[in-house]
């Protein structure tokens, strides 16, 4: 829909899609990274995902970090370089002129796929 626009982009930033638990020294869940509900997460563990999402704006479309390794190591903050001072867009990551269109693609699966899998979790789960 703002593919076109020259003052506005939404940019997926997919720093958390292959993400694992974070494990502490004994290979067991690291819970320092999350609150005591074990679901939101700690002040740690909002930090590591700030910095994850600061990276991934620093990193052009097509070459961003789907991870979060979870080291809590400030040195790995990306900084803005001279030669390129900006977030990553579409069209400045290289793609600005090109023919994609989002309207045009295909689903990966098909709607009723999730229909009959939503309905044999229902069955599996009842018994």
């Amino acid at each position: 829909r703002y593919e076109k626009r020259e003052d506005f982009a939404v940019v997926m930033q997919p720093f958390f899609r292959n993400t694992l638990l974070p494990l502490d020294s004994t290979s067991k869940p690291d819970l320092s990274f999350f609150a005591a509900d074990c679901f939101h997460f700690s002040v740690r563990g909002y930090a590591e995902m700030a910095m994850a999402l600061w990276n991934n704006m620093l990193e052009p479309v097509g070459e961003k970090q789907t991870y979060n390794n979870f080291t809590h190591d400030r040195s790995k903050l990306k900084c803005p370089s001279p030669e390129k001072p900006f977030l990553f867009t579409w069209k400045n990551s290289g793609f600005g002129n090109s023919d994609f269109n989002l309207e045009k693609t295909e689903p990966s699966v098909p709607y009723w796929a999730v229909i009959v899998a939503a309905i044999a979790g229902v069955l599996v789960g009842s018994l």
